[in-house]
C-alpha cells in the first residue's frame, strides 16, 4: 500500500517484551528499521531477564525506549508496562520473535482510519521458518463449554485464499494493534493471566465495549513461534491450564459456567492430566494438575476480576 493513501501518519507505539532474548529482539528492531511507515516509537520492555543483558539492545539501537522491569510480570504485565510508556495514537504489540514486512504498517493504520468501529486488529501471520505457511488469519469463537477455539488458516499454504479483510473473534497476541482511545476506555490486559489467554480476554472486553476485531490481509508479519516458552513445555502446559479456567471464571456465567466447570473437572482431566501420566510425561502431568490447583487455591481471590486502567 502506498503511504499516500493515508490521511495522516499518526504516531504508532510499537511495544515488545524481551526475556532472555536480546539477539532475537534486535532482529525485530532491525526489521522495523526498514519499514516504510514514517512515524513510530519502539518500546522494549525487559521482563527482568536473569540470563541476558538488555542494555545491549539500547547500545545497538539508542533511539528505542528501554524499560527494565525489576520483576517478571509475564506477557500481559510486560506489555502493560510498555503501554504505560507509549505516546502513540495506536499501540502495536509485537512479539520479540517476529519479523515484519517493510510495508506492513500502512494497511493497519488505514484500517483504523477508515473504520473507527474497530477496536483491535492483527495482520496476516506466517511462520518465519516456513514463510509460505500461515500461522494466523483469524480465530474462531471460544467455545463456552470447552473453553477452546481454533486458529483459522494455521498450517495452510498461502495461495491467496485469505486475501480479504475479515471480522474475527480475537486478535493474535504476537501482532496486535489497538487504538490508545480503546485502551483508555476498556483498560489494559489483566495481570492475572501472566502468559496465555490474556489477549483473548482483552479482545472480549473490547468487543463487549461495542468494538469489532479484524484481520487485515495485506499486512504481513512472520513469527518464529514459541521461542521463549518452547512448543511442548511444562511452563506452557501450566499456564494454558491455569488460564483457561481463569478466562472461564472471568467471562462465562450462569448455566454455561456450570457446564464448562463440569467439563474441565471431568472430561478434560481425563483427556489431559491422566493421558500425560499414561504416556510417561510426568512433568507435563504435574504442570497440568498445578494449573488446576492454582484456581482451587485462589477460588475466592477477587483480584482475578481486576482490569488495570491507564
Amino acid at each position: 500500500m502506498s503511504i499516500n493513501n493515508l490521511n495522516h501518519f499518526p504516531l504508532v507505539s510499537v511495544v515488545s517484551v524481551n526475556y532472555n532474548q536480546s539477539i532475537m529482539t534486535m532482529d525485530l528492531i532491525e526489521s522495523l528499521s526498514n519499514i516504510t511507515y514514517p512515524n513510530i516509537e519502539i518500546i522494549v520492555v525487559d521482563n527482568a531477564s536473569p540470563k541476558d543483558d538488555p542494555k545491549l539492545i539500547k547500545e545497538k539501537y539508542p533511539r528505542i525506549i528501554l524499560v527494565e522491569s525489576v520483576i517478571n510480570y509475564g506477557f500481559a504485565g510486560g506489555n502493560n508496562l510498555g503501554i504505560m510508556r507509549s505516546r502513540g495514537e495506536y499501540i502495536l504489540m509485537l512479539n520479540n520473535d517476529t519479523v515484519v514486512d517493510p510495508n506492513f504498517l500502512e494497511p493497519l493504520v488505514k484500517k483504523f482510519q477508515d473504520h473507527p468501529e474497530i477496536g483491535a486488529i492483527s495482520p496476516k501471520i506466517r511462520y518465519y521458518y516456513k514463510k509460505d505457511t500461515f500461522q494466523y488469519v483469524g480465530f474462531t469463537e471460544i467455545n463456552k463449554r470447552t473453553v477452546r477455539n481454533k486458529t483459522i488458516g494455521d498450517g495452510e499454504i498461502d495461495i491467496g485464499q485469505y486475501n480479504e479483510d475479515r471480522e474475527t473473534s480475537y486478535s493474535h497476541g504476537a501482532a496486535m494493534m489497538v487504538p490508545m482511545k480503546v485502551v483508555k476506555e476498556v483498560g489494559m490486559m489483566s495481570y492475572e493471566f501472566f502468559l496465555y489467554y490474556e489477549e483473548a480476554d482483552w479482545c472480549l472486553r473490547i468487543r463487549n465495549a461495542g468494538y469489532k476485531i479484524f484481520f487485515v490481509h495485506n499486512s504481513l508479519v512472520y513469527h518464529k513461534a514459541s521461542v521463549t516458552t518452547g512448543n511442548d513445555s511444562a511452563l506452557k502446559t501450566y499456564y494454558l491450564t491455569r488460564n483457561r479456567i481463569v478466562f472461564m471464571r472471568r467471562n462465562i456465567h450462569g448455566y454455561d459456567f456450570f457446564v464448562a466447570l463440569l467439563y474441565q473437572l471431568s472430561i478434560a482431566v481425563w483427556k489431559n492430566g491422566i493421558v500425560f501420566l499414561l504416556k510417561g510425561r510426568g512433568k507435563l502431568a504435574k504442570a497440568y494438575w498445578s494449573g488446576l490447583l492454582w484456581n482451587l487455591k485462589n477460588i475466592f481471590n477477587k483480584e482475578i476480576f481486576d482490569n488495570p486502567r491507564l
